[in-house]
Formats: structure tokens, sequence, C-alpha cells
């Protein structure tokens, strides 16, 4: 049976947001630089990673990330936006645990999408930051226009002797691991599979705020969190562990808008097994299994209950046959 396990703290990481009228501070140039946007931090992004940290290791200096925040696409297309696998703060950590503990952000609007690929190339990476060495995916697109490409890139940077990387599709099960692929598993409830392919149980950080305590009065006590606006994820029933001041414990959450009750705006309710404890105003992570069953509305309480103990009974089962994990938790 699986068991809640003391979880190390985080990688701290050391983040920093460029702003284009100031110089970058000599010790911070010459490292070994993976470009991308890196949202989920996935198996694919762990590849970046392994790649910028050998060649820095041949080219005796640091690796570390370039990323854009905010996402590209909210900045052109606001009414549309993304489904964030992972907020700013957390990609950070989560780039730190992969090895780029040294990240530069680049806040993106649309003065910087004005940016030629070439001045990009040679006045911020090369000029500003110095790099020493360049890695990016197949499939790394930047400048005004997407002008710049791969092969651009390593043409480009042939005259300025800065070596340049490109790495192909990461393929886990004979599938391109990439953050839509993920993002689609969510949104259809498949947290098992979207876990497979971001090498740990998809989880989400938030702080626990009051909800209107039906869940006690129902026997079913729960932690309530608002998630991000832009969460596509699947409204239902899942099997969850929850991070409760560096532990973890199991449970079983609902996310979707109560239809028996409201119907209101989506929620996440996660109800902690064995666990009696004040949660509100804490922060903790709620990290998904596996999916239960979809969002239904119920006919009385009564009904509701039964389908409750159910949902977690089985969550428990499903809990007990799950390795206990660190956070994050890496998949093998």
């Amino acid at each position: 049976m699986s068991s809640p396990a003391d979880a190390p703290s985080r990688s701290e990481p050391a983040a920093v947001v460029l702003d284009l009228d100031k110089p970058i501070p000599d010790g911070l140039r010459g490292a070994v630089l993976a470009l991308g946007n890196f949202d989920g931090v996935h198996r694919g992004h762990a590849e970046l990673a392994r790649v910028a940290g050998a060649m820095a290791r041949d080219l005796g200096t640091v690796p570390a990330a370039f990323t854009f925040e905010p996402h590209p696409r909210s900045v052109f297309r606001p009414e549309e936006p993304v489904f964030r696998l992972t907020p700013p703060q957390i990609k950070l950590e989560l780039l730190a645990d992969a090895g780029l503990a040294q990240v530069f952000v680049l806040p993106f609007d649309r003065e910087i999408a004005a940016i030629t690929a070439e001045h990009f190339i040679d006045d911020l990476l090369v000029g500003r930051l110095g790099a020493t060495g360049l890695v990016c995916g197949y499939d790394f697109h930047f400048g005004k226009g997407r002008t710049g490409s791969p092969e651009m890139l390593q043409a480009h940077c042939l005259t300025a002797g800065v070596p340049v990387r490109v790495v192909p599709p990461f393929a886990w099960h004979g599938e391109a691991v990439s953050s839509t692929l993920i993002r689609t598993a969510l949104e259809e409830g498949d947290v098992a599979r979207a876990a497979e392919f971001l090498g740990r149980p998809w989880f989400v950080h938030g702080l626990i705020a009051h909800g209107d305590k039906r869940g006690r009065d129902l026997g079913y006590p729960t932690a309530n969190m608002q998630l991000a606006r832009d969460c596509k994820l699947r409204h239902g029933i899942y099997a969850v562990r929850m991070r409760i001041d560096g532990v973890w414990r199991d449970g079983v959450a609902s996310f979707g808008r109560r239809p028996t009750f409201d119907d209101g705006a989506p929620r996440l309710e996660t109800f902690v097994f064995d666990f009696s404890g004040d949660l509100y105003g804490k922060r903790v992570d709620v990290a998904f299994v596996d999916w239960l069953r979809g969002e239904e509305k119920f006919g009385s309480l009564e009904a509701l209950i039964v389908q409750m103990d159910a949902d977690s009974a089985r969550a428990r089962d499903i809990l007990a046959r799950t390795p206990a994990f660190d956070a994050p938790p890496f998949l093998p």
C-alpha cells in the first residue's frame, strides 16, 4: 500500500527577468541556453535540459533556460487563452529540477514580437547574454513573423562561432511528446496518459479557501481551490494526492460546477482521506493520479452520498497501488 512520503523542498530557481534597457551582469553571461516556452516542463523539455547540460560541461560553463512570459498566444489571441500546464513560478521550479536552475525570462509583448530573428540572436542571445551555446527543439520558432527557425539559428550562429544543437522530437512509447498532446489528454480527463508524457502526475498549486460547507454536512469535508480561468481539465471525479506541509496524502477530488447543487463556476474540491487538520489559508499541491468518472447530477442527497462512498473506495484502491512520490514526482 502506498503511504505519504516526506517531500524534499523544491529546487530554488534563479530567475532573471530581462530588461532590454539594462545590461546583463557579467556573472550571468556565458551560459549554454536552452530555448523554449517550456509549458509543462515535460519529457521533451527534460531532453533539451539534458543536451544543454552536456554541451555546457563540454564548454566548461553552465546550462540555463531562456523562456518567455506570458505565453505568446495570450498576447496575440487574448480571447482564446492557452490552457497553461504550469504557471510561471511552477515552471521555474520544474526547470530547476530538470537541471536548468538559472532561467532568463523575457517579458513577451508585441514590441518583443516585432524584433527580427537576426536581431534577436545577435543583440540578445549572443550579445547581451553572451551565449556560448544554444539548444532548441525541432519546432522552435522566434522573431518577427516567426521567421527564426532551428535551421536559420544554426546557420546564423555558424559565423559567430556559437554551436547550436537542435533536439529532434522526443518520443515516448512511440509518440512525440508535446505540450499540445498533454493538454488534449487533460481535456479528455486522461490524467494518467498526461502523466506518462509529463514524466510526473500533472499537479496544480493553490490556496485553500472557504467553500459552502456542503461537503461537511455530507460527511465529506473538502478543501476548495479555484483553478486558473484557462484550465480546461475535464470536469469529473479523480483519484488525487494533496501535498500538505511537505507530505503527500491520498484523496478524491471533484472538479466542476456541482450540478446537483448550483451549477456554479468551476471549482476543485478535494476530500483528503484520514485527515482532520485545518487547511484554510494553506497553499497546497494537488496531483491528479487517475480518472474515476464524469460529473453527474443526482436526484437526491442520499444517491449522491452512495456514489461518493463508491468513488472514495475506488480512489483508495487506485492510490494503494500507486507508488508514493516526491515533489515533483517524476515517473520512471
